[in-house]
């Protein structure tokens, strides 16, 4: 299958939006590439989560599809654009999305914190296995949501 092909495949996001997600996945920031080793693989209370997953003109640093869960990493570059992430926060919302946000540097101290607060926002469990644990559960992918191709 061709990009193009795959692309178009991917409703409501542009072949643009799906290249800058694809570069995005190869050159994650340090907390990004930190956060991704726990929740890869399922590795976190069996959810399945998606890296720089494209939805409209957005994309997501992380997505588990089965929760519709978004979380966000906020790194110096949003010093001063709060309006904006709490703009783009509700229209994900409005979508359907529930979105958590934490700072760089909370991924990069607080990591234990960071994926406890994840796992009781998706609903899926009692307590967070620790960084690492290698813990995988089974879950089932949701349908893709569809994001109405309008954000």
């Amino acid at each position: 299958m061709t990009q193009e092909n795959q692309t178009s495949r991917i409703r409501g996001v542009s072949s643009a939006v799906q290249q800058a997600a694809t570069l995005l996945r190869e050159e994650m920031t340090p907390a990004e590439a930190r956060l991704w080793e726990e929740l890869r693989g399922k590795r976190l209370a069996g959810l399945r989560f998606r890296a720089q997953h494209p939805v409209g003109r957005f994309i997501l640093d992380f997505y588990c599809p089965s929760c519709k869960l978004a979380i966000e990493l906020d790194g110096s570059v949003h010093d001063g654009q709060g309006e904006q992430d709490a703009a783009r926060t509700e229209l994900l919302a409005a979508y359907g999305y529930r979105v958590l946000r934490f700072r760089n540097d909370e991924v990069m101290t607080e990591m234990a914190g960071v994926l406890r607060r994840i796992v009781e926002a998706s609903g899926e469990g009692e307590e967070a296995p620790g960084p690492n644990s290698g813990e995988f559960g089974v879950g089932a992918e949701a349908p893709r949501p569809n994001s109405g191709g309008s954000e």
